[in-house]
């Protein structure tokens, strides 16, 4: 039996982290050698590690970044909310060492962004697309990660642009709706753990695509499967479509 990967967990005290501990607890080919929370120095910590899960928080993700690079170690990013100044600073690690960026690990959530493609490829213009999350009250970004990056997939597929054909929430007299535009919404309530629907709507008929988290579980164990996959993968930027295998089913 081959050595466990020994992982550096940066973040472990907040939900995910913390469910991510969980997770690898019970996984053979894994291990968490050190934990990192706020103020810690990840530089200390990650010279035993093998692969750096980072779920902290993105304002410490370039530092984070730097640190992985020097020292050569891979790296999974779960944070979410970058601006474009931070997702450059994770493209230029990636110029070094292999990264995972993956604003949700859930092995559905993936299939639904592979899904979408699909849907939005085979259905074409004449489909209107709306794009509705459901987060707990205590989420602080909006948008989802999530949500943007379906946002980001179904502009590619209609060569639009995220930061013009993107409407985020609608009020007062906005007239008809333009043919070149993407609705996204935001819902903050309770203890959601994330809900995402994509909706593609024409005259007559309507196709919803789904997804519902019910526990963290499902991103935790996500997570460990990334942090195994990336050992040994060249230096680039890869998403969790990578580690699942769905970009290449798509060739």
């Amino acid at each position: 039996m081959s050595k466990p990967v020994r992982v550096l967990l940066v973040g472990a005290a907040g939900r995910l982290g913390r469910a991510i501990a969980t997770a690898a607890e019970n996984h053979e080919q894994l291990r968490i050698v050190a934990q990192c929370g706020r103020g810690d120095d990840v530089r200390k910590c990650i010279r035993d590690a093998d692969v750096v899960i980072d779920v902290s928080h993105v304002d410490v993700a370039g530092g984070n970044c730097a640190a992985a690079a020097n020292a050569g170690k891979p790296l999974v990013i779960g944070t979410t909310g970058h601006s474009p100044e931070q997702l450059q600073l994770v493209m230029d690690a990636a110029r070094t060492i292999p990264i995972v960026l993956a604003p949700n690990f859930s092995m559905g959530v993936n299939t639904l962004f592979w899904l979408a493609r699909k849907a939005a490829e085979l259905l074409g213009d004449g489909f209107d697309i709306e794009i509705i999350e459901t987060h707990h009250r205590l989420k602080k970004d909006a948008p989802s990660g999530t949500a943007k990056r379906l946002a980001e997939i179904l502009c590619e597929v209609r060569s639009l642009h995220a930061d013009e054909d993107v409407a985020h929430g609608r009020t007062g007299i906005t007239g008809e709706r333009p043919a070149r535009q993407i609705g996204m919404h935001a819902i903050r309530a309770g203890d959601v753990v994330g809900d995402h629907t994509v909706t593609f709507a024409s005259v007559g008929e309507r196709l919803e695509l789904t997804h519902k988290a019910s526990s963290r579980d499902t991103f935790a164990h996500g997570a460990v499967r990334a942090a195994t996959w990336i050992i040994g993968k060249a230096p680039g930027l890869y998403s969790m479509e990578d580690v699942l295998g769905l970009n290449d089913s798509a060739r």
